[in-house]
């Protein structure tokens, strides 16, 4: 078993540009099975149902107490706990009591599907688009061999963590390579120093545990 770091490689307060750059990287190590995952929180009902009407095939799923449920049948926990669909969100504000922030999710869809119609609905929220399934080539000039497994571009929307526990004003793009730590040292950073520069970027932090 083996685990991937992102190194962020661009940022930026224009999440257009943002995502043109990440889409630039993105399609450096692109397949024909290469897809996309977003999410993003939502703190209010007002954005919950506003983002809903602009992702209606979105996921969307609220909090739960720990424990609330517990042998309880799925048909008898609300619809929002479980998981709905944006078309079938509850309009009722008392039904998002307790159950905020609110998670959107679209997972596994083809490239190029979701990105744009995403970065218009989401806002001020934060979030993430995640591009897996790549392939980045080899690198015998570096002394790397490429890789499939941990070959994904993400972009963070509105905060510098994946967890989305901090705001941020900009976005920031990020290139995953494989984990590889002797010594305390990330072996495999230089691969990633060298995947960014072929687009014409550059590491400018240190790696995110994805």
């Amino acid at each position: 078993m083996s685990d991937d770091i992102a190194y962020p490689v661009f940022r930026t307060p224009d999440l257009a540009l943002a995502l043109s750059t990440a889409r630039r990287l993105m399609e450096f190590g692109q397949r024909e099975d290469s897809d996309v995952c977003v999410y993003a929180e939502l703190h209010s009902v007002a954005e919950v149902q506003r983002v809903a009407k602009e992702l209606l095939e979105g996921w969307f799923r609220g909090q739960e107490e720990y424990g609330e449920f517990d042998g309880a049948l799925l048909e008898e926990q609300p619809a929002l706990v479980v998981g709905v669909k944006g078309s079938g969100l509850p309009f009722d504000p008392a039904a998002y009591d307790g159950r905020l922030p609110v998670q959107c999710e679209l997972n596994y869809l083809p490239v190029g599907s979701i990105e744009d119609a995403f970065t218009a609905a989401i806002g001020p929220n934060r979030g993430w688009i995640n591009w897996e399934m790549l392939r980045w080539p080899d690198a015998p000039e570096a002394g790397f061999n490429g890789e499939s497994k941990h070959a994904e571009v993400s972009l963070l929307i509105n905060t510098p963590t994946r967890e989305l526990d901090e705001y941020a004003d900009d976005h920031t793009v990020l290139v995953h390579v494989r984990s590889v730590c002797v010594d305390g040292r990330e072996i495999r950073e230089p691969y990633a120093h060298w995947l960014a520069e072929q687009v014409g970027l550059t590491v400018i932090g240190s790696g995110h545990r994805w």
